[in-house]
């Protein structure tokens, strides 16, 4: 892996990490599926608009669009719309914790569906991962956590690892910022009628919801969007993923910083054994 492709990552990372806890300052103001929508809006337009200026074209094969269409709506309005919803009840470290399993998921998904053979050692870090989010998981549910918003989580996880699989497929060929638009809008697109159906359209305006819905649109929405298909291309879905194995010490440690949340030791070990879990992983499977 390059030094370009590594600081590229680490900046993905971090700006992936701190989405939960912009979410959750968000959420506490304006109903999550009409943020979700008016974000996509707006990313996507964006996107859509700098690629046109930087000489991009809408040029994607038919064979292409099925793969932005899912990843669109698989990363945009599932997963996303997940946990914006379950955030409202669920706190950022938790949130974080659960979506940072999203190498261990991918590997098993190879494994189990496409038939990639996995080590010892990568057998280990599954099983050192998922043991380590039941340590976390344990802990965190023997206090007082909502359950559906854990499962709404752990669902969005999942729909997370669908639009990593499928990303694959989707090879921008150079016009990466109108496929990043255009995944986008199909969030968008998903989202606005269950805004329209679940959702009173009662929006508190303050500066906190401002600021955490200008950062999480710009930064995690589009910036982090962008480098990550970039990444993807560059060194492919696995070697991506292994970023993520920091996803649990930022999250949880962004989380602590800026919204004052509980961190016990068992959480620390926890999220330790997470990304020692995820590392083998990786490591084996590179």
């Amino acid at each position: 892996m390059d030094v370009r492709a590594t600081l590229m990552g680490l900046l993905f990372v971090t700006m992936w990490s701190s989405a939960f806890t912009s979410a959750t300052i968000a959420v506490r103001d304006a109903p999550p599926f009409l943020l979700l929508t008016v974000r996509f809006l707006i990313s996507g337009g964006g996107a859509l608009l700098i690629g046109y200026l930087m000489g991009q074209r809408i040029r994607i094969r038919r064979s292409q669009w099925p793969a932005i269409v899912i990843f669109g709506v698989c990363q945009n309005a599932l997963y996303l719309g997940f946990y914006f919803f379950a955030m409202q009840t669920v706190e950022a470290s938790l949130a974080v914790i659960i979506a940072s399993c999203l190498p261990l998921v991918v590997a098993s998904a190879s494994w189990a569906l496409f038939g990639e053979t996995l080590s010892r050692r990568a057998i280990f870090g599954l099983a050192l991962g998922f043991g380590g989010v039941l340590l976390v998981m344990a802990n965190r549910l023997s206090g007082e956590v909502d359950g559906r918003g854990v499962l709404l989580c752990v669902l969005g996880l999942l729909a997370l690892a669908t639009a990593t699989l499928v990303l694959r497929k989707a090879s921008s060929a150079g016009n990466v910022l109108m496929i990043v638009g255009l995944q986008m809008l199909c969030g968008s697109l998903v989202l606005l009628p269950m805004s329209l159906v679940l959702e009173d359209w009662v929006v508190n305006w303050t500066p906190s919801l401002i600021a955490a819905f200008t950062y999480t649109t710009l930064v995690p929405g589009l910036a982090a969007t962008v480098i990550w298909f970039w990444l993807v291309e560059r060194i492919g879905p696995t070697r991506a993923s292994s970023f993520h194995y920091l996803n649990p010490f930022l999250g949880v440690l962004i989380a602590a910083i800026i919204l004052g949340e509980r961190l016990s030791v068992l959480d620390i070990l926890g999220v330790g054994t997470i990304m020692l879990g995820i590392y083998a992983v990786q490591r084996a499977r590179s």
